[in-house]
């Protein structure tokens, strides 16, 4: 196994004792450091107290499952959040990375992919340089996003927005010409947080395509078969006209 290049220390969070004693071990054959939690509240502490560089969260607790536990880090902070599933459901896996976990993987599941996916969170969140952000609103037809307050609007109607979600779309709308593969928007993100993998992307696209539908915003994003997403025209319907 390859060794993690930087000190780092994970967060694994389930109720099952064997689950994390696995990972565990497999963390530490990487020289990754490891703190245990066995439910939600035990999270959120450890959070608090250890500032942790990557959280194994598991969804299916018991009092406090995983999506609570990931909305309540997600009001206070940026850490990645890398999701331990039980269930094969769709659902499930959308509204994770919607509140703003940054992966999956759905038991039974191998330690060693877990560890993988992990370092290349880790990795990826660790290398990205510096960039220059936008600052005010930046406007394209209906669409408009103030990068100061972290508010979207479509016309007048504002659009409630993850960390995510947002930056995404104010990646497509610093050049709305350009199509951006997967791996181009993943490269943009940086910091805590911004850890995407090609397998969310999607999900993240979908989810705003959504939000924006639902007040008018039909043609906010487009696809290029093979190629990736660009902004699209953000006429659609100004639904307080």
């Amino acid at each position: 196994m390859i060794l993690c290049p930087m000190p780092s220390t994970i967060l694994i969070v389930d109720d099952d004792p064997h689950i994390r004693q696995l990972l565990v071990f497999a963390f530490g054959k990487a020289g990754l450091g490891t703190i245990e939690a066995a439910d939600g509240e035990q999270a959120l502490a450890e959070v608090e107290r250890h500032a942790p560089d990557l959280v194994i969260l598991d969804i299916n607790m018991p009092r406090m499952d995983g999506l609570e536990v990931c909305r309540r880090l997600r009001a206070q902070n940026d850490v990645p959040i890398f999701f331990l599933s039980s269930r094969d459901d769709e659902i499930d896996r959308v509204l994770g990375i919607e509140l703003g976990g940054d992966d999956y993987v759905v038991k039974p599941f191998s330690p060693r992919e877990v560890v993988a996916r992990s370092m290349a969170i880790l990795r990826r969140t660790a290398a990205r340089p510096p960039v220059v952000e936008n600052v005010g609103v930046m406007r394209h037809g209906l669409l408009s996003l103030d990068t100061e307050s972290w508010s979207a609007h479509w016309g007048m109607l504002e659009v409630g927005l993850t960390v995510t979600e947002f930056t995404i779309l104010r990646t497509l709308l610093a050049m709305p010409s350009r199509i951006f593969s997967r791996d181009q928007i993943i490269d943009r993100f940086r910091g805590p947080g911004f850890a995407l993998t090609d397998r969310t992307v999607d999900s993240h696209i979908r989810n705003l395509r959504r939000k924006f539908s639902d007040v008018g915003g039909i043609d906010l994003i487009e696809t290029r078969a093979g190629i990736g997403y660009r902004l699209g025209a953000c006429g659609g319907t100004d639904l307080t006209a």
